[in-house]
């Protein structure tokens, strides 16, 4: 694996890392339920239901990797930066920023 010293490293080969479009659904659904799981917690004051956000978010993201992506996951090996990538990504993806950005990482898109 590649060393990085930087975010703005890191996020290309992240992208590249998440190339299959359905293990990238498989990150969104799982970020869009950790939010919604999140005001839910926030709004009831179900504050142990917060042990669920790491399971729930990690699960769909890992599943996506083992069916559709068939790689590990960055996780492993820079946690603070694909935790952060993974935010990242569902924000490019809801501003419609992604596209672009995929190009860049030099990722083809169907």
């Amino acid at each position: 694996m590649q060393k990085f010293d930087s975010f703005s490293a890191f996020y290309p080969y992240y992208l590249r890392e998440h190339a299959n479009p359905w293990c990238r659904l498989m990150h969104y659904i799982g970020s869009t339920l950790v939010l919604l799981i999140l005001a839910w917690i926030l709004l009831t004051d179900a504050w142990f239901w917060l042990i669920s956000l790491p399971v729930i978010g990690y699960g769909f993201a890992w599943f996506g990797h083992l069916v559709f992506e068939h790689n590990k996951p960055a996780t492993f090996h820079y946690p603070w930066y694909s935790l952060a990538a993974d935010w990242v990504m569902y924000k490019d993806f809801l501003t419609g920023q992604l596209s672009g950005k995929l190009a860049s990482a030099a990722i083809k898109q169907s």
